[in-house]
């Protein structure tokens, strides 16, 4: 043992910090057996000491902004999603903001998005997704999603998508649904074949893959969520992810202020001609560290959310494996009530990493969604509606500047019909059977 007086080096110190927080774990969060009455949660995170030191660890270089961790990041998930790059920042819904935001850059030129242009979404999802498009002044186009009772795959009606494009439609922002992806070869060929942009909203969809293809590699940009209820968490935190150069550059200026400068925080000249631009009406030699080629935001993550991120990346794979083996569980012991409840279906080809387990109650089956959600909630079992159901109902919507293409049953059914229970890598075989065995009672007693 050491001489408490001996003066330690600070990589020493921090060994110990180390040492220390995976001891503090331990005994702050030790684990314990579920019985009934204890709470199911819909998600929640799930972490250990790794986590904790990753967090500790980036504290403790006190670099506040994004850096270390952040590049360490941002090139793991890269290579995890087969991206060729993955821009951090501060929340998911950012990232969306971002990848509308920087199709409407002029540097596109006659590919930009404008004013008054059309984008294609679905009535049925998250405002997140369908907010960017206001907010750059673009018009929503609203399309149904396929009708649960035909296919409960809740994902966008891929003949309904190319029915609704018009002269006016320029792009088609779309989510993969708790996970489940929409049929990216359908969706990616609509959008070839007329010019449209296409951004994949992968918020609740790390890991998925369609065709043997990670989700989010169909589109020109797609978009990521960190938030503790999401595949992999940072507490918040979000990416945007893609193959072009030229878009990665823009999503970064949009992230960034809007500067033109490309430079890592901490770091200058990379361009190698910082005093020698002529851009805009400045004058010659402007600081490129000051010129700004659009009107922009600071939507970078810090440090501290990417070591999290970091230590997170690793559990991927087994957080992904988990959430199938509790879908698949979920989906067996259900499988008996099939006549009143309507199950999910993975859409064909897709190999989908559940966010949720999506149920929705039949118009027939002698109780509502209501009945049986508080039922579950007396019991202490999470439960959630699928968002927004038709966000065209929703107050936020109501006045805009939007349109639906053709009538959305299924979304109306989705508001009156649909709620989801957790698949998240924290619930036990305990849990999610307590969960069966409640529903199967609640349907039991109805019939009786």
């Amino acid at each position: 043992m050491s001489d408490p007086g001996t003066p330690r080096s600070a990589d020493a110190i921090r060994e110990r910090i180390r040492a220390l927080v995976a001891e503090y774990h331990a005994a702050a969060f030790p684990g314990r057996d579920f019985a009934p009455g204890d709470p199911v949660p819909v998600a929640g995170r799930v972490f250990d000491e790794r986590e904790l030191q990753a967090l500790v660890d980036s504290g403790l270089d006190f670099w506040l902004t994004t850096g270390r961790f952040a590049a360490e990041f941002e090139r793991r998930f890269a290579d995890r999603v087969a991206a060729r790059f993955a821009s951090l920042v501060n929340s998911g819904s950012s990232a969306n903001l971002l990848a509308v935001t920087a199709l409407t850059s002029p540097k596109l030129g006659a590919d930009r998005l404008a004013p008054g242009d059309e984008v294609i979404t679905v009535a049925a999802g998250f405002p997140t997704t369908v907010n960017p498009i206001l907010q750059n002044r673009l018009v929503p186009v609203f399309v149904d999603v396929e009708h649960p009772e035909s296919r409960a795959s809740y994902a966008v009606d891929s003949a309904r998508l190319e029915a609704a494009v018009g002269p006016r439609t320029r792009a088609v922002v779309l989510a993969h649904t708790l996970g489940n992806p929409f049929d990216c070869g359908a969706v990616a060929d609509i959008c070839r074949r007329h010019g449209l942009w296409l951004v994949e909203d992968c918020c609740d969809a790390l890991g998925a893959e369609w065709g043997g293809r990670h989700v989010g590699g169909f589109g020109d940009l797609a978009s990521c969520s960190f938030y503790p209820a999401h595949h992999i968490t940072m507490g918040e935190g979000g990416v945007v992810f893609g193959a072009s150069p030229r878009l990665e550059k823009l999503v970064e200026s949009f992230r960034d202020w809007g500067r033109d400068c490309w430079c890592e925080p901490g770091h200058d000249d990379t361009c190698g001609k910082r005093f020698d631009w002529q851009l805009g009406d400045l004058p010659h030699g402007y600081d490129h560290k000051y010129v700004y080629s659009h009107v922009g935001y600071n939507l970078k993550a810090t440090d501290m959310q990417a070591a999290v991120g970091v230590a997170q990346l690793d559990k991927l794979d087994a957080f992904v494996a988990a959430r199938r083996r509790n879908y698949d569980r979920l989906r067996a012991g259900l499988e008996p009530l099939a006549d009143v409840l309507v199950l999910p279906e993975a859409t064909p080809g897709s190999a989908p990493s559940w966010f949720g387990f999506p149920l929705s109650v039949r118009p027939t089956a002698g109780f509502t969604r209501r009945d049986l959600v508080r039922h579950l909630d007396a019991a202490r079992i999470g439960t959630r509606q699928l968002f927004g159901g038709n966000l065209l109902r929703q107050p936020a919507y109501q006045g805009l500047e939007i349109r639906a293409a053709g009538p959305l049953d299924g979304a109306d059914y989705i508001t009156r019909h649909t709620l989801w229970l957790g698949v998240y890598p924290g619930l036990t075989d305990a849990m999610i059977d307590f969960t069966i065995a409640s529903v199967a009672a609640f349907v039991r007693g109805r019939r009786s």
